[in-house]
């Protein structure tokens, strides 16, 4: 793990850390593309009115300012024009959507993978400067269920390819609880939602109490919506079980068959991935249908490292709408587990395959063009900086990390050398190639 940040909240890797990063944003962008979700880059900023619009998190919101501006930080709060930096990638997308709906073919697969700010406490998992790796399909007018089935199935996906602990895909429907909790009497779906989706964090008890005390809930709606957030199954059982309860209501029968469906797909398709969790909740208001949260088997304590959920309103011009589902990927809080707990490494610190050596200053050019030769077919190559004696270059290559030492005599006869295993043989800069394992760098998982 890196060394301790001399500023708390914004985490920088050495670089062997930052390999690993590299292979987790890798994997993650060829596994969007392979299901045809092209790449987006939206501005590092929006307007203070822009990112408060859906959702009360001004307290985690960076304002944007000159050093040299003599209006303080309340006015520009207070001024919906007034920049500041994004907290999320939904947000500026669905901005992004409806100023370029002219020029994009709906549905609309988009997968973005940038950089966040958000005013957390610092601590693993949480940090002030982070990388978000998102997909989203957005529709003009309707957007077909199904593509909430597609995304779960994308993620599982992506995140098995990683080299992480097992993971679950908790999934719920908004739906489902805005219908039982109108259907027992309790009108405010958005506070009980709010009250719900803390649940984890102060406890059923805590939860009541605030159903009652915030929302006027009676004793019996409360227990009736603690009983709905117990329910957790690894398949569609859940469904006899809410039916159990005893409540009817229209939404809740659409919400009860749209998470059957995602449930149902994700057993079959990535067995052991996916539970209906009915405590989650998602504390945004612009979800209105499928909502998820992941967590890593055995380190739940880090949180939900991939999330999101359907919103048929974020997104909107006029009487427009554009509907999306998308999941978002806590790449900075999935990495610093990685290596807080070594679950994976690179094979090595540096990218470079051959450290080209010197017989003496005079060779530089020969050794530029044999390490051109290398290069050209995809051998990561360097060139020694000075003639020492070829113990200390072999030296110099160990403490890079650099497997492969090249040596040529004044003759032209050239030979290789694997200073692991201490093997060295005659080799050809116009044919010679590592091993697959050793021509890039990999990223091994623990055990």
């Amino acid at each position: 793990m890196a060394r301790t940040a001399s500023l708390s909240g914004f985490p920088e890797w050495l670089p062997e850390e930052r390999l690993v990063e590299l292979h987790v944003l890798d994997t993650l962008r060829r596994t969007f593309e392979l299901h045809g979700f092209s790449s987006i880059e939206t501005r590092a900023v929006e307007t203070v009115g822009q990112l408060l619009r859906k959702g009360e998190i001004d307290k985690e919101v960076y304002g944007l300012s000159r050093l040299q501006d003599d209006e303080g930080d309340a006015s520009a709060k207070a001024d919906p024009h007034a920049l500041a930096l994004h907290f999320d990638l939904t947000v500026p997308f669905a901005r992004y959507v409806v100023e370029n709906a002219g020029y994009l073919a709906f549905p609309f697969r988009r997968y973005q993978i940038q950089k966040v700010w958000r005013g957390e406490r610092p601590q693993e998992g949480r940090a002030r400067e982070f990388t978000q790796a998102d997909i989203d399909v957005v529709g003009d007018g309707d957007l077909p269920f199904r593509y909430d089935v597609e995304i779960a199935l994308v993620i599982a996906e992506a995140l098995n390819a990683l080299p992480i602990p097992d993971f679950l895909l908790r999934i719920n429907n908004r739906k489902l609880a805005e219908g039982f909790y109108t259907g027992i009497g309790l009108t405010d779906t958005a506070g009980v939602l709010r009250s719900i989706d803390k649940l984890e964090k102060v406890g059923p008890a805590k939860v009541a109490e605030l159903l009652k005390e915030e929302l006027g809930a009676t004793d019996e709606q409360a227990q009736a919506a603690l009983k709905l957030a117990s329910i957790r199954t690894g398949d569609t059982s859940f469904v006899a079980q809410v039916r159990a309860l005893g409540v009817s209501n229209e939404l809740l029968e659409e919400g009860l068959s749209e998470l059957e469906q995602v449930i149902a797909a994700v057993v079959q398709r990535a067995p052991g991935r996916v539970v209906a969790d009915l405590s989650i909740a998602r504390g945004l208001d612009y979800y209105t249908g499928t909502v998820v949260e992941t967590v890593l088997v055995g380190h739940e304590q880090l949180g939900s490292i991939c999330s999101g959920g359907r919103y048929d309103a974020l997104a909107s011009k006029g009487n427009r709408k554009f509907p999306g589902v998308g999941l978002s990927i806590g790449v900075t809080r999935l990495v610093s587990r990685i290596l807080s707990q070594d679950l994976a490494k690179a094979s090595r610190a540096v990218p470079t395959t051959v450290l080209v050596a010197l017989n003496s200053d005079d060779s530089w050019g020969a050794a530029q063009d044999v390490a051109a030769q290398l290069r050209s077919r995809g051998i990561a190559t360097e060139v020694a900086a000075k003639a020492e004696k070829f113990g200390k270059q072999i030296k110099f290559a160990d403490r890079r990390g650099i497997p492969f030492v090249w040596f040529t005599d004044d003759d032209g006869k050239h030979q290789v050398k694997d200073i692991r295993s201490g093997e060295q043989n005659d080799a050809d800069p116009a044919t010679w190639t590592p091993s697959e394992e050793d021509l890039h760098v990999r990223v091994i998982a623990a055990g």
